[in-house]
C-alpha cells in the first residue's frame, strides 16, 4: 500500500523521529499499555496534492474551536494504540489529519483511518496557542516517567519550582537543557477541561509540566526536543532518588553554583 511518506523525505523524517521517541519511551518504561500521546504540527511540509487528499473518515469533532488551527495538519498517535508498536509502524498506529475551516473538526486523511488520542483537544489548544504566541515549537508529548510520577506523590516537592531547583541541582546539564525548569499542575481527571486549562497556564512559564500522580507533558521544537527535556529531568530525578535510597539526602548544586551557570551560558532564571 502506498503511504503519504513515500518521495516526501522531510515529512517522513518527521514521522521517523516520533517512531524513535516512541521507542524510546517504550523502552524507559514510561509508556506502559497504551500510556502516552505524541501529536507534531507537520502543517510545513504539506504539498499540494496532500491538501488535495481526500478524507478517509468522517467528519470529527473536536471538542472546541481553535481558529489558529485553519487548515494546518497533524500526526497524531492513534488512541488506545501501544508506543512499542507505533515505534515499528508510525503510520498503523497514528495518522495525519486536516483541521478543517470551521477550525472546530477534522477529517484523517492518511495513511489508515487511525482515530487520534482521546487527548487530542488538550493537545491541539496546545498546538493553537504556541501559533497564536509566534512559537517555532512543533511538538508535544505526554508520557509517564516513572522517577518524577514518584516525586509528585510527596506534597513537598509540589510548590512552585521546589521540583525545578531539586532537579536543576542534581547535575549541571539539567539547568542547561530545560532551562525554564518543571512546571507542576496538582490532580485533576486525565483528558479533562480543567486539566488542559492547567496545563495551558504553566506552559506559558514552562516547556515541560508535571501533572500530579500521572505524568508530564512537554513542548519542544520537534519531537526529539520534548523528549530531550524529559530525559534530562528524568535523570536529575534517579540521581535523587538513588541518593536517598544509600541513605542520605543529596547536597546538590547550591544556588550560588547555579547562578554561576546560567551567566555563563546565558540561561533565563
Amino acid at each position: 500500500m502506498k503511504s503519504i511518506l513515500d518521495g516526501r523525505a522531510a515529512l517522513k523524517a518527521e514521522v521517523d523521529k516520533v517512531a524513535e521517541v516512541a521507542g524510546y519511551l517504550w523502552q524507559n518504561g514510561w509508556a506502559e499499555r497504551n500510556g502516552g500521546n505524541i501529536t507534531v504540527n507537520v502543517t510545513e511540509y504539506v504539498d499540494d496534492e496532500i491538501r488535495n487528499l481526500p478524507a478517509i473518515s468522517e467528519v470529527k469533532q473536536i471538542g472546541v474551536t481553535l481558529p489558529a488551527l485553519k487548515g494546518t495538519y497533524f500526526y497524531c498517535k492513534g488512541t488506545g494504540k501501544r508506543m512499542r508498536d507505533l515505534a515499528r509502524k508510525p503510520m498503523d498506529n497514528g495518522s495525519i489529519i486536516r483541521i478543517l475551516d470551521d477550525c472546530a473538526s477534522y477529517v484523517i486523511i492518511a495513511d489508515n483511518a487511525v482515530n487520534p488520542t482521546s487527548e487530542l483537544p488538550s493537545h491541539l489548544t496546545v498546538h493553537a496557542h504556541l501559533i497564536e504566541s509566534g512559537s517555532s515549537y512543533k511538538a508535544t508529548v505526554h508520557t509517564h516517567p516513572i522517577e518524577l510520577v514518584a516525586m509528585s506523590h510527596n506534597r513537598k516537592f509540589l510548590a512552585k519550582d521546589v521540583l525545578t531547583n531539586i532537579l536543576w541541582s542534581m547535575i549541571p546539564e539539567t539547568k542547561a537543557f530545560c532551562p525554564l525548569g518543571l512546571g507542576v499542575v496538582p490532580y485533576e481527571l486525565p483528558g479533562s477541561n480543567k486539566l488542559a486549562d492547567a496545563t495551558l497556564k504553566e506552559l506559558e512559564d514552562y516547556d515541560v509540566v508535571l501533572w500530579e500522580k500521572h505524568g508530564v507533558f512537554a513542548k519542544g521544537l520537534d519531537v526529539m526536543d520534548a523528549f530531550d527535556q524529559i530525559d534530562v529531568l528524568s535523570k536529575s530525578a534517579k540521581i535523587y532518588i538513588n541518593s536517598r535510597a544509600m541513605g542520605y539526602e543529596p547536597e546538590g548544586m547550591s544556588q550560588a553554583q547555579m547562578k554561576e551557570m546560567s551567566v555563563a551560558f546565558n540561561l533565563p532564571k
